[in-house]
């Protein structure tokens, strides 16, 4: 058999659209349903990255409550809790991009080893794949609250090629986080990276992906021979 790869798939922005969040803002804060969205997504990852940093760690699913939080106060929309917890809610039902089935399901198919990998809680992550009907594709879902710490941190990539069972250079990140591309590689991963929209800048660091793709079913394709 030809060489086969462990591939750890960054969960929110990668195979889920956090942005779609505008939907079900709409009816409670109107026009600014897209600027909330965009604000609140920001504001969870900060909040993460600063957690880290601090060494004062709260699972994803509380750093995404704060940024709702702090969302709702910088845009001046207060919401009842009652909304607030179906918008929590809403997070877990978050839509897939269109070719990320068709793409696992090809990916799997030539031998490779598909998990999850996440910032997120690991039954949040897993209620949302499930409900968004990839779960089945996905041998296991890593998440970084076993280490109570976050991407970037090098101990997470460490921690995915150990669970996979993966040297470091058998081991995948695919995201569409530059960043997380980045502290895939320093931590000796290859990494590809899934530029969802055409205007996304790479960060000028002394890092570069293995592979730049489009969409999953790219990567799909240049999986069917096992990049070198």
């Amino acid at each position: 058999m030809e060489t086969s790869y462990a591939l750890g798939f960054d969960v929110y922005g990668t195979l889920v659209d956090p942005l779609a969040m505008a939907e079900p803002l709409r009816a409670l804060v109107g026009e600014q349903a897209g600027r909330f969205a965009e604000l609140w997504r920001s504001k969870q990852l900060e909040y993460s990255f600063r957690r880290g940093l601090m060494r004062r760690y709260v699972d994803f699913d509380a750093c995404t409550r704060q940024a709702l939080r702090y969302t709702q106060r910088a845009l001046r929309c207060e919401l009842p809790e009652s909304d607030q917890d179906r918008l929590l809610e809403a997070y877990l039902y978050l839509p897939l991009f269109p070719e990320v089935a068709a793409s696992l399901t090809a990916i799997k198919a030539q031998g490779h080893r598909l998990v999850a990998f996440t910032n997120g809680v690991e039954a949040s992550i897993r209620a949302l794949l499930a409900n968004a009907g990839v779960l089945p594709l996905l041998e296991d879902v890593v998440s970084v609250d076993d280490l109570r710490t976050f991407k970037p941190d090098p101990a997470v990539y460490e921690y995915l090629a150990r669970r996979t069972g993966r040297t470091p250079a058998e081991t995948w990140l695919v995201s569409s986080n530059a960043w997380d591309v980045i502290g895939a590689k320093a931590a000796g991963l290859r990494a590809a990276w899934v530029r969802r929209q055409p205007e996304a800048v790479f960060d000028p660091w002394e890092v570069e992906p293995d592979i730049m793709v489009s969409g999953l079913d790219q990567l799909a394709a240049g999986f069917a021979r096992p990049p070198g």
